[in-house]
């Protein structure tokens, strides 16, 4: 059975370019660094940039969405936009967001909120055709 996600790994094409935006813009903490990577945390978030030779990312809805304290969001959104980060969507869904690329495309979001209070904003809000599972069951299909 799983029991969360265990790191995130992201193809980047410069690891100086990465690792400063990563840990300088971002404020991931550091914990290892190599010729072609980097080990880094956001709390318990484990993430691993690799160089690789990447093409662009898709331009699907595919991202990776970073916690931030309620409290501290317009601030870190205000540093994000006056470091010139590109943002690449408009927040439609509970909770402030902040949709932007990383230096390598890779779609990113800051969000302030959880999945208890995205539920609850459903429940009174569903999308089509949306189902709740209540207490661990496993869906059919």
């Amino acid at each position: 059975m799983l029991t969360g996600l265990n790191h995130l790994t992201l193809a980047v094409r410069d690891i100086e370019r990465s690792f400063h935006f990563y840990v300088h813009t971002l404020g991931l903490t550091p914990k290892a660094r190599w010729r072609q990577g980097a080990y880094l945390t956001a709390g318990d978030l484990w993430l691993c940039l690799s160089l690789d030779d990447a093409t662009a990312p898709s331009s699907d809805y595919t991202h990776y969405a970073f916690n931030v304290p309620q409290a501290d969001f317009a601030a870190n959104v205000a540093r994000l936009r006056q470091a010139g980060i590109c943002e690449w969507k408009s927040n439609r869904s509970e909770g402030e967001s902040l949709y932007f690329l990383d230096p390598d495309g890779h779609r990113l979001e800051l969000h302030a909120g959880d999945l208890t209070s995205r539920l609850a904003t459903c429940r009174q809000h569903p999308y089509q055709e949306m189902v709740f599972f209540e207490g661990g069951e496993k869906a059919d299909g």
